[in-house]
């Protein structure tokens, strides 16, 4: 991500009318807000990993206007020119281009020297992010259409109630999609410089947006219907993450996935597998629920930011099913409805799991695409031991994916 896609908003903002004082501006990254004081202006310049000071002397109350304007002038493209300024800690900050500004008046005009993304940059990026969209969607929706429902038949509009199909997995995955879509999109938006509230809401509500659509394809199909539980489902997603966006200005918990393709020594156990979901990996990730783990996934660092804890250091809850092979109960009927499968000796169970995680993004780069790739990652469980409870009872996995 580029330095100019942090967005900045005020954590203290605290002047006395005809004070004569100066006014400490720094840039933090998100959650460093230790000893703030009356006197101090904290704007959170979420993942850029740099800090400004710049002190003022002024006889005059600057207006809520002009640090207002401030805020939205130093953004993305402007902190370029200090992308390679650093700091021991928060208590040493570097004078902004080893320069004082010194003004009778606080106003935005003593930052001219920063440039702002111009109005013609935004509605050009907005394009390219908004074309990006249609294009990447519409791909997603021809390969969705060739995997699922090109082998079943269109009906007129129905409904479907599926709330206890596949002990539930099947919505967990759709909490995960309508998430995954909409942290990408929001991460798309934000390069783009519109506002911090509008990249939240468009990128933030663009999963569910995606989700449902889904779900007018499920509703027009012979197979399934319009589910109430998948929509409800879609819209925690997206809300799980913009909560946080808004909240925090960051993803504290994180959901994540993972996969492990299931085979069985029972020859008829994997041919069921592969008629129910599909031989190919894409399919099996798509479809087969005994091979998915979905996570939650929280640092610690940010609820307790005076420990020692690494910020790359999570903690992980995840949950997953086995012996699943049809969606109520083991049992498979063909066209004329005789059971042709019957496995009920075979119990479905739930599984737990607790787990380390790894925060990708924590991770220290300069590389513009490393941190895109370590984003995109991010929404994938990272392969760790993990302690389950299965069957009554715990057990331990030395690495669980």
């Amino acid at each position: 991500m580029a330095v100019g896609s942090s967005f900045f908003h005020h954590s203290c903002i605290n002047f006395q009318q005809n004070y004569l004082g100066s006014l400490l501006l720094c840039c933090l990254t998100l959650g460093c807000f230790p000893g703030q004081t009356q006197d101090t202006l904290f704007v959170n310049a979420s993942k850029i990993g740099v800090a400004l000071r710049v002190q003022l002397f002024s006889s005059n109350q600057p207006s809520a206007d002009s640090i207002h304007t401030l805020a939205n002038t130093i953004n993305q493209n402007s902190l370029r020119y200090v992308d390679e300024i650093s700091f021991q800690d928060q208590k040493r900050a570097l004078v902004f281009s080893n320069t004082r500004i010194f003004a009778s008046n606080f106003t935005s005009q003593a930052f001219d020297t920063i440039p702002a993304l111009s109005q013609k940059i935004i509605q050009k990026r907005v394009r390219i992010i908004a074309g990006a969209n249609i294009i990447g969607y519409s791909a997603a929706m021809v390969g969705l259409y060739h995997a699922w429902y090109k082998n079943y038949p269109q009906s007129s509009f129905q409904f479907y109630n599926d709330i206890n199909e596949w002990k539930g997995m099947d919505k967990i995955g759709h909490v995960y999609s309508a998430y995954a879509e909409s942290k990408a999109s929001m991460e798309l938006w934000r390069w783009t410089g519109i506002s911090r509230k509008k990249r939240i809401w468009l990128g933030g509500m663009s999963g569910a947006v995606y989700q449902t659509v889904i779900e007018v394809l499920d509703g027009f199909s012979e197979e399934w219907g319009w589910s109430w539980g998948d929509f409800a489902a879609n819209i925690a997603g997206s809300g799980l993450l913009v909560a946080q966006e808004l909240a925090w200005d960051e993803q504290r918990i994180q959901m994540k996935w993972s996969f492990n393709r299931k085979r069985y020594d029972d020859p008829i156990l994997n041919e069921r597998s592969d008629e129910l979901f599909g031989t190919g990996l894409a399919e099996r990730i798509l479809k087969d629920y005994n091979g998915q783990t979905y996570w939650l996934s929280t640092s610690l660092k940010p609820f307790f930011p005076k420990s020692r804890l690494p910020n790359w250091l999570q903690i992980s809850v995840g949950t997953g099913v086995e012996g699943l092979f049809g969606g109520y109960e083991n049992i498979g009927r063909d066209e004329n409805g005789e059971v042709v499968f019957d496995r009920t000796d075979i119990k479905r169970r739930r599984q737990w799991y607790l787990a380390p995680d790894v925060d990708l993004t924590k991770i220290k780069t300069k590389k513009k695409g490393i941190k895109v790739a370590l984003q995109i990652l991010n929404i994938i469980k990272f392969p760790a031991p993990s302690l389950e409870y299965s069957k009554g009872g715990f057990r331990w996995n030395w690495l669980q994916f």
